[in-house]
């Protein structure tokens, strides 16, 4: 009695555990397939959202649209203006956005509208700050705005400047190293076109400007200028007398039928020996750039360390 009381309770217990587990199965099934649903459901309402969104924005993206077309008419009425520009002043602001490695045919107009909004906007900024500095009462109130579009006005000059100073130090640093990599090329029988494209393409990891430069220089090769028309334009957008120097170098040694070999070797010493006497001067200067500041900032200290004792005493009578 009691085995077949206990397979009965075994086999009601069984029953009930297998319909528990059907239903648990059906209600996680249902519950995936609702969060499926709402979720399709939300992703259609954001989508429909969104599509408001666009169409209430419509205005602002075509004012936004309006407002870049109106600056892009600008910079292209200025780059026409001052590109017809042939004079003087126009040539040098050419050459010396080149040498700052800026190459884009719109950079003249850049550069110009760069400068009037610059000394608006300092001179406007100026204008609204020394209020709330109490300083607009004063008589210098108007040269302190003339001052802020002055410097303004000046910002992008200065900035070219540095840039060209920047540009400049690399290309001396790494003109010995193209002149010695010339002259393996020249001594392995490759002619000047070759040898400026592979120097070129060494030289892109250590001086990537310098490298963009001569590339810029066998393009031109390749296009039909001869070597030393397109050395001496090289010379000029690396604004070093150095370069200058071997695009003459060539041309001479061209027109007079000498070797090249031998004389990029005896430039490449010479490239070699100016580089170690920079390096020279700069260590011999050393010390004395050095005097002002241990003479601002260590002596100084060291006097107050060493006198200290003496006044502290002096003062209290403690001797």
């Amino acid at each position: 009695m009691d085995a077949n009381s206990s397979f009965a309770l075994f086999g009601d217990s069984a029953a009930t555990m297998l319909s528990l587990l059907i239903f648990l199965a059906a209600g996680t099934l249902a519950f995936a397939l609702m969060i499926g649903v709402r979720a399709r459901e939300a992703v259609r309402r954001r989508a429909a959202r969104v599509g408001l969104d666009e169409d209430s924005f419509d205005g602002r993206r075509s004012l936004r649209h309006s407002g870049l077309k109106a600056a892009q008419k600008l910079v292209d009425y200025t780059t026409k203006h001052y590109s017809s520009g042939d004079n003087k002043d126009m040539k040098v602001l050419r050459r010396r956005l080149t040498q700052a490695g800026i190459y884009d045919p719109r950079a003249a107009a850049y550069f110009f509208i760069a400068r009037l909004v610059m000394a608006v906007g300092l001179a406007v900024a100026v204008f609204f700050v020394l209020p709330m500095l109490k300083m607009d009462g004063k008589a210098s109130f108007w040269l302190f705005v003339l001052a802020g579009g002055l410097g303004g006005y000046l910002a992008p000059s200065l900035y070219l400047d540095r840039r060209i100073a920047a540009k400049r130090q690399e290309h001396r640093a790494g003109f010995p190293d193209f002149m010695d990599l010339m002259v393996v090329c020249a001594e392995a029988g490759l002619a000047m076109e070759a040898a400026l494209g592979r120097v070129g393409r060494e030289l892109g990891d250590s001086y990537p400007s310098l490298s963009a430069n001569i590339h810029v220089a066998n393009l031109e090769i390749r296009a039909g200028r001869s070597v030393s028309e397109a050395l001496e334009h090289l010379g000029d957008r690396l604004g070093l007398e150095e370069a200058r120097s071997f695009a003459m170098l060539i041309q001479q040694s061209d027109e007079l039928g000498s070797s090249i070999s031998d004389a990029l070797r005896v430039y490449s010493d010479d490239m070699r020996h100016k580089r170690l006497s920079r390096a020279e001067e700069k260590a011999y200067s050393l010390p004395a750039k050095l005097s002002v500041p241990m003479m601002v900032c260590i002596f100084p200290t060291l006097f107050i360390v060493i006198l200290l004792p003496v006044i502290v005493r002096m003062v209290t009578g403690n001797w």
